[in-house]
């Protein structure tokens, strides 16, 4: 089989999307709501979670499922994430405080929203991996501060 390409791995992250938004109606009953903010939606379009995993993994990023990023952690699913980041109800002036960065998917899912993002890694080579990530796609004012222990 050959590699995947962005054209590849972006129809991926658009159907991860639509999954995550078929999901939410179907769970309607149980999540309280029948669809989660569009705005939650655009910044799970835009944020490639394949640059957010192991590179190993990087083929299977947009699945709905956790994936293990090592230490014995996991970036959360994406339904998850998404509905974690619909519940904060965010608004842009908003600043965000987040406790275990992991390799930093969901801080950046939620700076695509919030004014700011804080974030806080007590694993080295997590923080290091967000850090390099959040210079790489998140504008400066919105830039991901990561720290070990």
């Amino acid at each position: 089989m050959k590699p995947m390409t962005e054209t590849h791995l972006a129809i991926l992250r658009r159907h991860m999307v639509e999954l995550i938004a078929l999901q939410a109606d179907l769970m309607s009953e149980e999540i309280g709501k029948s669809s989660l903010d569009e705005r939650v939606l655009a910044a799970m379009r835009r944020v490639q979670r394949h640059l957010f995993v192991p590179p190993q993994l990087a083929a299977i990023a947009y699945q709905d499922t956790p994936l293990p990023i090592g230490f014995n952690k996991t970036v959360s699913q994406p339904f998850i994430c998404a509905l974690m980041t619909d519940l904060l109800d965010l608004h842009p002036q908003e600043t965000v405080l987040e406790i275990g960065t992991g390799l930093g998917y969901q801080a950046a899912v939620l700076a695509e929203i919030a004014r700011q993002v804080w974030t806080v890694e007590v694993v080295e080579e997590f923080a290091s991996h967000a850090e390099s990530r959040s210079e790489r796609f998140m504008s400066f004012d919105k830039a991901l501060r990561s720290c070990g222990s």
